[in-house]
């Protein structure tokens, strides 16, 4: 069942985005790459923009909850000057994909998008992920543009 979030949600939906976004996460990529930086390991980090989410519009966050545990979320954000919203995280739990609940959740936050007076709905994904670029097409989704993620330990700089 879908329903909005409540803030003792998260939790889960941190564990949730911490299981989920394993080989699918920049900071990971990065983690990988140059070890761990500061006190933050990658899970961490990527536990925090849910933080992000929840602060910066939790009324466009909806779950799925089955036999009373959340399993899946999606988040989303609005720019009212721009009239784009903007889907930073969404998730299922491996043992619960192919149910048809990430489309389920998708249609919400449309649907709350819409409502919202949003023309527009961006979202991102990387090329690691591999549900992403086939279920954002088959929800209407046209790829815009592709982008490269560089970093480098600032020590390291050359200019």
């Amino acid at each position: 069942m879908i329903r909005s979030y409540k803030p003792g949600d998260l939790a889960s939906l941190r564990q949730i985005t911490i299981t989920c976004f394993d080989g699918t996460s920049v900071d990971q990529n990065i983690e990988h790459l140059f070890g761990q930086l500061g006190d933050l390991d990658w899970e961490q980090k990527k536990a925090l923009t849910i933080n992000a989410d929840t602060d910066a519009n939790s009324e466009g966050i909806f779950v799925f909850e089955c036999e009373g545990e959340v399993i899946a979320y999606i988040t989303s954000r609005i720019n009212r000057e721009t009239v784009t919203g903007w889907i930073p995280n969404m998730a299922v739990l491996p043992g619960h994909r192919k149910e048809g609940i990430g489309k389920a959740l998708m249609s919400a936050a449309l649907d709350y998008l819409e409502s919202e007076g949003m023309e527009l709905v961006r979202i991102e994904t990387l090329v690691q992920n591999e549900i992403g670029p086939t279920f954002y097409p088959n929800a209407g989704f046209q790829e815009i543009a592709r982008q490269i993620h560089y970093a480098m330990p600032i020590k390291n700089r050359k200019i």
